[in-house]
């Protein structure tokens, strides 16, 4: 069994992350709560080493992938018909070990997310293969990425909302023949600012985040531990859908 293939299939990648593309699928960007998730993990993978790129999929000119031809793979293998921000973006995504999608958590993705994560077809080899019960591809020869991590955040009390875009990742990851290596996670995430400023528990949970990206660089994992940390609930679910059903009254009143 090749690293590779060991790595899509569980085992640890078991070295540091280098070079990592991370992609912030928010429509709000910097203001929003998937900004307050995802800086802080990505500063801990700074801090220990990695070289870092964020790109946020609301300023691409990225078009929806609408050619209905598969010309990435039967037309021109490996280039994509439209020619517009993608292609620049994919060559630094096939530069980098470690790729990041970062997203709140919609229906299941943000519109522009979900053009990105399907205009990632260049990327893949054009040639099937049935591997665990599923016909698979897998990267391009000189595409560097080793593994694949989930960053997410829901206004939601349940972790189990983040199910859809967990398995959207994961199978993303298993189709290209990478690590799945896990999904950061934050429930009612807005709840870590009160007042519009974070919180003594908000700055917890950052300081476990920035741990997370520290652990993801040096070992190439993330530990059980430190992602029960992030997700852990900050209210109750009863208090929480109170919250939303008086502010959705009041708001229905106005």
């Amino acid at each position: 069994m090749d690293e590779a293939m060991g790595e899509a299939m569980g085992e640890p990648a078991g070295r540091a992350v280098r070079r990592v593309v991370a992609i912030n699928g928010s429509p709000r960007m910097e203001k929003g709560d998937t900004a307050m998730v995802l800086d802080p993990f990505l500063r801990g993978l700074e801090e220990a080493g990695a070289d870092v790129e964020l790109v946020y999929a609301e300023r691409l000119d990225v078009r929806p992938c609408t050619c209905g031809r598969m010309h990435c793979w039967y037309g021109t293998p490996g280039t994509c018909c439209f020619r517009d921000g993608m292609q620049d973006l994919l060559g630094r995504i096939a530069q980098a070990d470690t790729l990041v999608l970062a997203t709140p958590v919609y229906i299941p993705l943000p519109g522009k997310m979900q053009d990105v994560v399907n205009r990632l077809c260049p990327l893949m080899e054009p040639r099937l293969e049935f591997r665990e019960g599923r016909t698979r591809s897998r990267f391009r020869d000189g595409v560097a990425l080793r593994r694949m991590v989930l960053v997410a955040t829901g206004g939601w009390w349940e972790a189990g909302n983040f199910d859809t875009v967990t398995r959207i990742v994961e199978d993303l990851s298993a189709t290209a023949g990478v690590a799945f290596t896990g999904a950061v996670i934050r429930p009612h995430a807005f709840v870590m600012r009160a007042r519009g400023e974070l919180s003594k528990t908000g700055r917890a949970i950052q300081g476990e985040l920035q741990q997370a990206g520290r652990e993801l660089a040096e070992t190439g994992a993330l530990r059980p531990e430190t992602l029960a940390a992030i997700r852990r609930p900050l209210v109750s679910e009863e208090r929480l859908r109170r919250m939303y059903n008086e502010e959705l009254a009041n708001a229905n009143r106005g």
